[in-house]
């Protein structure tokens, strides 16, 4: 929580703030954890402090990694969209947190590495700005589709945080080294076009038009074949960070080839008829 008498860090500009805030538990406006939310084969998490461009508390980290875990142990889910609420899509972890110490960094990459590690594809709805730590969020979901006001910033080398391993590793394997240099050691704020020439964003659009792309990627996702799709999401991830073990890959091929899908998706085929799957 805030103490009143501290200096706050802004991860979206980079600016210390003099205010005094008052304690967020006397805030009626501090807003509140992460919402989880699930119709049909879509669950949706919203980050729901607004007031504070929805920063994370560590209350907010164990209730995000229990809804992963529910959304990972519900049947039937196809597809997680990722999103916050306001005109930011978060501003990452809440440094006072990181001033009074503790492991509060290792329960943020804690809270990260679940989200990347989550067996369903997920879609990072960028409302807005994407600042601190929330730009590990973004990249640890498979694709991030953003309004065109889109900026990023993370200021970890202006306050003299080096990284932890597994966020910089999904930087490299998301951008490239050149665009997680650019992101990390530089501390700069960049804009929309930028942000997709390095690839952190999939697609730039007006916020009347946000929603219909998301819409549109989601149904895409869901219309897969569920093993297929998620024995892909984890092969791929697996290349790109160097970690595949070439027995594993081919297990889920095999897994893949003898799959009640895979009868189905062929006959679908040839009958000119929407597959039905049932992820086994």
């Amino acid at each position: 929580m805030a103490r009143a008498g501290l200096d706050t860090y802004d991860m979206s500009n980079g600016q210390r703030s003099t205010t005094n805030p008052a304690p967020l538990d006397a805030d009626a406006d501090a807003g509140s954890p992460p919402r989880l939310a699930i119709d049909g084969v879509r669950a949706t998490i919203t980050l729901a402090r607004p007031r504070h461009r929805n920063r994370l508390h560590g209350e907010d980290l164990a209730t995000l990694q229990r809804h992963l875990a529910a959304v990972a142990a519900t049947p039937g889910l196809r597809v997680l969209v990722l999103t916050g609420t306001g005109s930011a899509f978060s501003a990452g972890f809440h440094l006072d947190e990181l001033q009074a110490g503790g492991d509060g960094p290792g329960r943020f990459a804690q809270a990260v590495d679940a989200l990347a590690a989550l067996p369903l594809p997920s879609i990072a709805r960028l409302n807005g700005g994407v600042y601190g730590g929330a730009v590990d969020l973004a990249l640890a979901c498979d694709f991030r589709l953003a309004v065109d006001t889109l900026e990023a910033r993370m200021p970890a080398a202006r306050i003299g945080l080096h990284y932890y391993a597994s966020g910089l590793a999904r930087a490299v394997a998301r951008l490239g080294v050149g665009g997680a240099k650019r992101l990390f050691l530089t501390g700069q704020t960049l804009p929309a076009a930028e942000l997709l020439q390095l690839g952190f964003a999939d697609a730039c659009v007006p916020a009347a038009g946000l929603d219909a792309r998301v819409d549109a990627l989601a149904a895409a996702l869901a219309a897969g074949a569920p093993l297929a799709v998620q024995g892909m999401k984890r092969s791929l991830d697996e290349l790109a960070l160097g970690r595949a073990d070439p027995g594993t890959l081919r297990e889920r091929e095999d897994r893949c080839a003898a799959s009640a899908d895979l009868r189905e998706g062929l006959a679908a085929l040839a009958a000119g008829r929407t597959p039905r799957f049932q992820g086994r």
